[in-house]
């Protein structure tokens, strides 16, 4: 199924687990993808992969904190396609720089603003270039941010990141009332932890150590709340995505998308 057909898509930080799935979705249904990432290394075996399987991919070296890096990638783009059609910045940010299972009356400032800074603000820096973009070609595309379910739980500990993560929707519904009369959808999806992910794994295996626990226990903490018995995945996360940023998808418009299967502790 070619949903994205002839579309032109640009993934920022391509060289993590959810980037690099997301893109392979929307190369598999059609659509031309750019995958950038600090590390060319990374993304340009991504893009080799994504040819390997039929679809259409190439890899650039930007910095998605870096608004001069994205303006002039982003600027190519136009440059050999004519339009812009979807972006997707999948960045995330070190649990320990961000001071995730640091008490909120310990955690430093500088680890406080670092997930609001590094995550927040590299989605709208990419964002609203993207639209600038979008705007000037015509280009009626989507920008689909990325964040976390710990927006809306009750969850100790986790001040920067979930106060990055609620930002991100704000921003979310506030780029979709601005870039609406431009034909620019902004759409959001909030993930659950996906187990399957190095990052998720690493977690449970420092946070166990931490309070002298089992990993399983301390694994049940990401699980407890399931409403069924098994979680999201990395491909479902892609197909997810792909399904947003295609012409069904834009019932979505302004909205925060759950991807998590179901919990019972979210808002």
């Amino acid at each position: 199924m070619e949903s994205l057909k002839d579309k032109v898509a640009v993934v920022f930080a391509a060289s993590g687990e959810i980037a690099g799935a997301v893109a392979r979705s929307f190369a598999q249904h059609g659509a031309k993808v750019y995958v950038t990432a600090l590390n060319l290394n990374a993304v340009k075996a991504l893009a080799e992969e994504i040819k390997a399987n039929g679809g259409r991919a190439e890899a650039g070296k930007v910095d998605a904190l870096n608004e001069t890096e994205i303006d002039t990638y982003l600027q190519k783009v136009i440059a050999d396609n004519g339009k812009l059609d979807i972006v997707f910045n999948g960045i995330g940010s070190y649990y320990k720089d961000a001071g995730s299972g640091t008490p909120t009356t310990i955690a430093t400032f500088e680890q406080f603003m670092n997930p609001l800074q590094r995550i927040c603000g590299s989605q709208f820096l990419t964002s609203r270039v993207a639209a600038r973009y979008m705007i000037q070609s015509g280009s009626e595309g989507t920008i689909l941010l990325l964040n976390a379910s710990m927006a809306r739980t009750k969850t100790p500990n986790m001040a920067g990141f979930a106060s990055a993560c609620a930002a991100i929707e704000g921003l979310t519904r506030v780029m979709a009332a601005e870039f609406g009369r431009h034909g620019i959808k902004a759409i959001c999806i909030c993930s659950g932890a996906l187990m399957e992910t190095n990052k998720i794994s690493g977690m449970i295996n420092d946070f166990a150590e931490k309070f002298g626990i089992s990993r399983e226990e301390m694994a049940l903490n990401y699980t407890r709340f399931d409403i069924l018995k098994s979680g999201p995945t990395l491909k479902q996360l892609g197909e997810t995505a792909a399904f947003l940023v295609s012409e069904n998808g834009v019932v979505f418009n302004s909205h925060v998308v759950d991807f998590d299967c179901g919990k019972l502790n979210l808002l």
